[in-house]
């Protein structure tokens, strides 16, 4: 395992994200296509522009939803990555390995629609359970190149309670049977991971269950100082960190984004 610390903290960025935009494919003939021929003919694949970055799928933590990653998104698209997603799961979810799979099914559309062949994932807490699992347990290391994750209970979080009657919370209690899954070898696991952990994170009990501990796996942790929970994806610091992490550059201490 490949371990770093670094501490950082910054001010957010505020805004709003632009409105996404549908993509849609012509026909060999340039007219529009019947509903009939579309589902006789594949539809044509868009492929990866030299030197592009791979696509970067968002994944919300629990009880929560994509506008969490409003001003992520927003820093990204400003600074260079074209191909930006944020999903929901349902809340009607109760597992993290099902939630895990329907990511899957999620991914191979992105990469079908792109052309391309990995992704990158940021997500918070629970998300990125959902998406180490689907990583280390059922083959999604093919697919992830770079999975972030912030303020995510690798170690689980004491400050679920035990006895809390939604699965989900349960799964992220220490010594539950999904993190004892995620602790188990992950022989030649091809996915890096970079794991934010923060001093300040009142969900994380201990604080240092953000950390991503696992001889098998290609990790770097960093720690960022003064941030909660949920501010973790709204900070400009950590969003100027992930930037770098993803474009694979150097840290630069102290960097955030412009307002």
């Amino acid at each position: 395992m490949r371990d770093r610390d670094s501490g950082d903290a910054g001010a957010p960025v505020r805004g709003s994200p632009p409105p996404a935009v549908p993509l849609d494919g012509d026909p060999r003939t340039g007219a529009p296509a019947s509903p009939e021929s579309r589902s006789r003919r594949p539809q044509a694949r868009r492929g990866p522009a030299a030197g592009s970055r791979p696509p970067v799928l968002l994944v919300h933590g629990f009880v929560d939803n994509r506008s969490a990653f409003a001003l992520l998104r927003r820093s990204l698209q400003r600074n260079g990555w074209t191909q930006v997603q944020a999903v929901n799961y349902s809340p009607l979810t109760f597992d993290v390995r099902t939630a895990a799979a329907v990511l899957g099914t999620h991914i191979e559309r992105i990469c079908e629609e792109t052309g391309e062949r990995r992704v990158d994932i940021v997500a918070h807490s629970l998300g990125g359970l959902i998406a180490r699992y689907y990583v280390q347990c059922l083959g999604g290391d093919t697919r992830v190149r770079t999975l972030v994750t912030l303020g995510t209970p690798h170690g689980g979080t004491r400050a679920v309670p035990a006895l809390t009657p939604h699965p989900l919370a349960r799964q992220m209690r220490p010594g539950s049977p999904v993190l004892e899954e995620l602790a188990a070898p992950a022989h030649r696991c091809r996915t890096r991971f970079v794991a934010f952990w923060s001093d300040l994170d009142q969900l994380m009990i201990p604080v240092e269950a953000a950390r991503l501990e696992h001889a098998d796996l290609s990790v770097k942790n960093i720690k960022v100082t003064g941030i909660g929970h949920l501010a973790l994806p709204v900070n400009g610091t950590v969003a100027a960190e992930i930037r770098r992490e993803l474009a694979g550059g150097p840290a630069r201490p102290g960097a955030a984004d412009a307002a």
